[in-house]
C-alpha cells in the first residue's frame, strides 16, 4: 500500500524553539523559513511510534516514509494506558478526541479463586492508578487512529523491511528485502523490542537487553465470562492470568504471565511459543485450559519476555531509535505507549527546531527523554517483581489485603500512593510547546 506525500510549508521552527526554551512564546505567528535539511526520513515500524513520528514530521515539512514488515496494519494487542504527559502529547497531535471516543471505559476488576468465586473487587481508578484526565485505549485502536491521520500524505510500504543500510556523508542508501534500493536523509528505527534497524546499526540485541524475570502472553479470545468493561484475575504461584473485555468489544483478551529465567525460543515462531505456554500452564485451574485452547486459535497471539532495552546512546550517524527499539520499558511499566508518543513528539519537534540538523536534534531528543525513560524503567523493574507472587501463602495474604482495602478508612491513602507512583513516572518527561505548523495560522 503506497500513498504519495505532499509538500507543505515549514515554520521558522528554530526561533520558536528558542523562545519556548526561555519560557516566552512568540507574539506573532512564525513566518515560513527555509525548508529543513534532511527532509526525506525513512521510519521502520508502523505500530505506534512510527506513525506518530510521521504525523508530526509532515506538519513540519518533512517527507516521511514508513516501512512495515507486516502485510497490513497490525490489529490486536492489549489495552494501553495514556497518562500525564502522554495525554498532553495526544492533545497536541490532535488525536485526543479519537482517543476519548475509543477509550476502553473499564469500570473495575476482580480477583477470583480456582473455582471462579470472587475474592475481591476494586474500581477502575484503583486498578489502573489513574488520575483525572488519564485514559486507556486498545493498542490496535490507537495504531488505527494514527494510521488514518497519516495515510493520505505519508508513504507506507507494507510487507517490506530494511535489508541493509549504507551511510555516507550525504545520506543513507537503504536496500529493502523485496529488492528495491532508495536514498534517504535520515533513518528511524521504531520497530519495537526486537528492532531489526537497531541490529543493523548497533549490533546484536543481546548486548542491550535485561530480562526482568517473567514472560507475558496476550491474545484475543471469545468473551466466555460475559465481561463488560471488566477485568478478572486469578493468581497462583509464579503465575498470573487475566481475562478482560473493553467498551464496545464483543470479544475478550486473555493474558497469561509467568515467572521464569530466560528461555531459549524463536521470537518469530508462534507455534513454538504456544507450546511453551501450554507446557507452563498445563493442569492449572480456573479457565486456564480454555485460555490455552483460545491461544491455539488466536491470530493475534503475542508472547515475549518482560525485557528492558538499555543503551548508552540511541543514535549513530544518521540513524536514530525511537520507542521500544531505543528504550523498551516492558509491559510492566504501563508506560511503553506513552513513551513512544512522547518520544515521537520530541524527536519531530527537535528536528524541526534544528531545521533538519540531525546532529543537533538527536542530541536534544535524547537529552530530553533519557531521565524520564530511566525512571520509567526503574518503575517497571520494581513492578515486574509484583506481577507474579512466589507462594500460596503470599497470594492469600495479598488477596486478604485486596478484599479489605475498599472497607478500610485509609483506603484513599493507599489508592493515592499507587496513583502517585504511577503519576511520577507519567510526568517524568516534560515537553516543550514546539512551533506550530504554519498552515495552522492560516
Amino acid at each position: 500500500m503506497r500513498s504519495t506525500p505532499r509538500t507543505q510549508p515549514t515554520p521558522d521552527a528554530q526561533s520558536a524553539h528558542d523562545a519556548q526554551s526561555t519560557g516566552n512564546t512568540p507574539d506573532t505567528p512564525p513566518t515560513p523559513g527555509p525548508a529543513p535539511r534532511n527532509r526525506d526520513v525513512l521510519i521502520s515500524g508502523a505500530s505506534i511510534a512510527g506513525p506518530a513520528l510521521a504525523l508530526m514530521l509532515r506538519r513540519y515539512g518533512f517527507n516521511p516514509t514508513v516501512v512495515e514488515r507486516a502485510p497490513e496494519l497490525r490489529p490486536g494487542g492489549y489495552k494501553v494506558d495514556l497518562r500525564g504527559v502522554a495525554i498532553e502529547v495526544c492533545e497536541r497531535m490532535g488525536i485526543l478526541p479519537e482517543v476519548r471516543r475509543d477509550s476502553t471505559g473499564m469500570v473495575g476488576g476482580s480477583y477470583v479463586d480456582a473455582d471462579g468465586r470472587t475474592i475481591a473487587e476494586l474500581p477502575a481508578e484503583i486498578f489502573g492508578g489513574r488520575a483525572e484526565g488519564d485514559d486507556e485505549i486498545m493498542r490496535g485502536d490507537l495504531a488505527r487512529i494514527l494510521y488514518e491521520r497519516t495515510r493520505d500524505d505519508v508513504e507506507y510500504l507494507f510487507g517490506d523491511s530494511i535489508a541493509a543500510l549504507d551511510e555516507d556523508a550525504d545520506g543513507v542508501t537503504v536496500a529493502f528485502e523485496r529488492g528495491g534500493v532508495r536514498r534517504f536523509d535520515l533513518v528511524v528505527g521504531a520497530d519495537g523490542l526486537h528492532s531489526h534497524t537497531r541490529r543493523l546499526a548497533f549490533g546484536d540485541e543481546k548486548q542491550f537487553t535485561r530480562h526482568l524475570g517473567a514472560y507475558i502472553s496476550i491474545f484475543t479470545a471469545p468473551n466466555d465470562l460475559g465481561l463488560d468493561r471488566w477485568e478478572t484475575y486469578y493468581a497462583l504461584p509464579d503465575k498470573l492470568v487475566c481475562a478482560y473485555s473493553a467498551s464496545g468489544q464483543t470479544t475478550a483478551k486473555n493474558m497469561l504471565v509467568f515467572g521464569s529465567p530466560e528461555l531459549s525460543y524463536d521470537y518469530r515462531d508462534a507455534a513454538q511459543q504456544k507450546k511453551l505456554l501450554a507446557d507452563v500452564f498445563e493442569g492449572d485451574g480456573w479457565i486456564i485450559p480454555r485460555m490455552l485452547h483460545n491461544a491455539q486459535a488466536a491470530d493475534d497471539f503475542y508472547f515475549d519476555a518482560l525485557t528492558l532495552i538499555e543503551m548508552d546512546r540511541w543514535s549513530k550517524g544518521r540513524v536514530v531509535l525511537l520507542g521500544d527499539a531505543a528504550h523498551c520499558a516492558s509491559p510492566a511499566s504501563g508506560q511503553g505507549t506513552g513513551l513512544a508518543l512522547i518520544g515521537a513528539y520530541i524527536l519531530a519537534g527537535e528536528l524541526a527546531a534544528a531545521r533538519g540538523d540531525h546532529t543537533v536534534a538527536y542530541r536534544r531528543y535524547e537529552s530530553e527523554m533519557r531521565p524520564g525513560v530511566e525512571l520509567n524503567q526503574k518503575f517497571a523493574e520494581n513492578f515486574a517483581k509484583e506481577m507474579t507472587v512466589s507462594s500460596e501463602r503470599k497470594i492469600r495474604l495479598r488477596m486478604r489485603m485486596v478484599r479489605w482495602l475498599p472497607k478500610l478508612p485509609w483506603k484513599n491513602l493507599v489508592a493515592k500512593k499507587i496513583r502517585d507512583d504511577l503519576q511520577k513516572a507519567a510526568h517524568a518527561i516534560p515537553v516543550k510547546a514546539y512551533a506550530l505548523p504554519v498552515e495552522q495560522y492560516a
